[in-house]
């Protein structure tokens, strides 16, 4: 359920940016909490089923993904002191609302692995990563111009 919540705090943002580039990399992030959805909710007995089927998994890929959008926010050169604090657009607020729904999935997910057989799985290092996205999203957001966010 939490990875749910965490996928329909996403849709606010993106119903708030409109045309900002972050929806597309926010849509691209729903898809893929749809896909670790489809992995938590198989049963372990259901394992082989769900690969033979193919189902959409994380991938190696979907973190790598993040690790370039996180590259590319941190070579943006952005400049903050002290603790950020919630607050300086909506927009932004949502993004720092929507990590610690991240972080909480993933230790939901943590205990998930431990209670079970995700083996393989890309799960937590992609929870772990994308918190990370979403704080310098909210960072990045608050220093860009309106404007070029609609």
């Amino acid at each position: 359920g939490v990875v749910e919540d965490l996928r329909a705090a996403l849709g606010l943002v993106m119903a708030l940016l409109k045309l900002s580039v972050f929806v597309e990399n926010l849509s691209i992030i729903q898809y893929a909490l749809i896909a670790l959805m489809g992995e938590l909710a198989t049963l372990p007995e259901d394992g082989n089923q769900y690969m033979e089927a193919k189902f959409d998994k994380l991938t190696e890929a979907d973190t790598a993904k993040l690790e370039q959008w996180i590259d590319k926010l941190e070579l943006a050169g952005l400049s903050f002191k002290g603790w950020a604090l919630p607050g300086g657009s909506v927009s932004s607020a949502y993004l720092d609302f929507d990590r610690p729904v991240c972080r909480r999935a993933e230790r939901s997910v943590v205990v998930i692995f431990k209670n079970s057989t995700l083996e393989g799985s890309e799960a937590v290092l992609y929870l772990n990563r994308l918190s990370d996205f979403l704080w310098l999203a909210s960072r990045s957001i608050e220093q860009t111009p309106t404007d070029q966010l609609a």
